[in-house]
């Protein structure tokens, strides 16, 4: 099984934690956003949205986060797509650079605050309860991207932060980190 990927996408990672919680393995196919490789030609036969991840087995090709985890939620539907980096790129054309941070910051911010809040009376170690679902390896990747590319302060979100650090305890998530994969940069 393959997965084309990028280390920083958060939908590539959270796909990442599920195939390392489940212990499937895959072979890593790196796909740099930056360089806009996903608008090849090659890589438009994969995904014609231009999206990773996509993960192909055999003749079988997935080329959703969402398909591949069978799941919704708050981050996927709410915060992520909002944040993405063409429409950040969109929004930086548009109305300058401050206002792609901006943006971002209004967005996660607004969808950490019905996750708190959601979140506050349920949770325990992790977002339901003593063990990973998949309301977690949704949530895993969106704050860790939130605090590293748009400086989210999650001391707003006492709920949110508490089960972020029950997360890296994992070696499954330490194991998706975007600096532990093939193609890091420093």
């Amino acid at each position: 099984m393959d997965m084309d990927t990028h280390n920083q996408s958060s939908c590539s990672w959270r796909v990442r934690f599920a195939l390392n919680l489940k212990g499937i393995s895959y072979e890593y196919k790196a796909v740099d956003l930056r360089k806009e490789e996903q608008y090849t030609a090659e890589f438009e036969k994969l995904n014609p949205m231009y999206f990773v991840p996509v993960l192909v087995d055999g003749d079988t090709m997935v080329s959703d986060s969402f398909a591949i985890l069978l799941a919704a939620s708050i981050i996927s539907s709410s915060v992520q797509p909002l944040q993405m980096l063409n429409l950040l790129k969109y929004i930086e054309e548009k109305a300058g650079p401050e206002e792609r941070l901006s943006w971002a910051r209004y967005v996660i911010e607004r969808g950490f605050q019905a996750l708190e809040k959601l979140l506050e009376n349920v949770a325990t170690r992790y977002a339901t309860g003593d063990e990973v679902c998949l309301a977690d390896v949704f949530l895993a990747p969106q704050i860790g991207a939130s605090t590293l590319r748009f400086q989210i302060d999650m001391v707003k979100f006492p709920t949110l932060r508490r089960i972020h650090e029950s997360y890296k305890t994992l070696p499954e998530y330490t194991a998706s980190l975007p600096e532990s994969q093939p193609d890091a940069t420093i």
